[in-house]
């Protein structure tokens, strides 16, 4: 009996990623050939058939998809490895692949990207910004390092710190009759005109559950891919949406937006970084959120976990 390798586990990867041998052999830099061959001696080495064949198109067997499932644990296990073997004993420095959230993306990195290049110049950034399901599956599958999102996770495959809480106000026209200096509760938005991201963002989900959870379709059928687009359409007096702390210095500058403090206990999000449990690269994590904390002002304490946060309600910073 032979043994099963590292290339052939990683075209399989990439041929259940990409469905087509030609793109998959493009994505690994090899020949569609050579890719075909270390599948096919994959599948004797294994004894059952991975991949179903068909013009134009392939499918992984129900086998396939366990053996690439457990691969990409075997392959991410490998790539720790070798983080171990290359920055023990030094934070901080290589590549570094971080996936953030899209609602976290534009506020959070401007303040941090420059501070990190000061503070640890031998650091490479490779960024990744998609929701959260899929930061999760590419973390899972080693292709990111850390990811930075909203807490908690239900995966105890990643660990997780939290670095801050993040607090949501209601954005509403500057017309609407509702003064500034009160306090709203849930039961005071009209569903009906609350506009939130569309499926997917981890913030549509959060507003929601803080309003009951009773809309389902946004004015109008509208569902934005970015904060910034559903900004604009509060503007226009198209309707009311929750709005994070930490997006107000970038998405409420105009002056036809009016911001509204929500009654206690206010809604809001716990931000903070989740990593696999194998990883070696731990320090490097708690560095980077302590960096991440001191870049945006949000507190001088050092990032807590999780578990000491997730049932405590976000507090409003002055």
């Amino acid at each position: 009996m032979g043994m099963i390798t590292l290339r052939q586990l990683r075209y399989l990867e990439a041929l259940a990623q990409h469905k087509h041998f030609g793109r998959a052999a493009e994505a690994c830099a090899v020949t569609q050939p050579a890719l075909s061959m270390q599948i096919r001696d994959l599948e004797q080495e294994l004894d059952v058939e991975l991949v179903e064949r068909r013009a134009g198109a392939v499918m992984l067997t129900e086998a396939g998809l366990e053996v690439a499932r457990r691969g990409e644990r075997v392959l991410a296990a490998t790539r720790d490895l070798v983080d171990f073997a290359r920055h023990r004993g030094r934070i901080l420095t290589g590549g570094l692949k971080l996936g953030v959230i899209p609602s976290l993306a534009p506020y959070v990195l401007p303040r941090v990207l420059p501070m990190l290049q000061a503070h640890y110049p031998e650091l490479r950034i490779e960024l990744r910004e998609t929701q959260t399901r899929m930061l999760v599956d590419e973390l899972m599958s080693g292709g990111l390092d850390v990811i930075l999102l909203a807490l908690p996770l239900p995966e105890t495959e990643i660990e997780t710190i939290c670095l801050f809480e993040d607090p949501f106000l209601l954005a509403v026209p500057a017309g609407d009759p509702l003064p500034a200096t009160t306090r709203v509760s849930a039961a005071q938005i009209d569903r009906q005109r609350l506009i939130l991201l569309e499926e997917g963002h981890c913030l549509r989900d959060q507003a929601l559950a803080y309003c009951g959870g009773a809309q389902r379709e946004n004015p109008m059928g509208l569902g934005a891919t970015s904060l910034a687009t559903v900004m604009q359409m509060v503007a226009n007096g198209y309707g009311v949406t929750l709005v994070p702390q930490v997006a107000l210095d970038v998405e409420v500058r105009d002056e036809r937006i009016k911001l509204v403090r929500f009654a206690a206990p206010e809604p809001g999000r716990s931000v903070g970084l989740g990593w696999r449990r194998t990883s070696p690269r731990k320090v490097d994590f708690i560095a980077l959120g302590k960096l991440v904390v001191e870049a945006l002002g949000v507190g001088g304490r050092k990032p807590t976990s999780t578990a000491a946060v997730a049932r405590k309600p976000a507090r409003a910073r002055k």
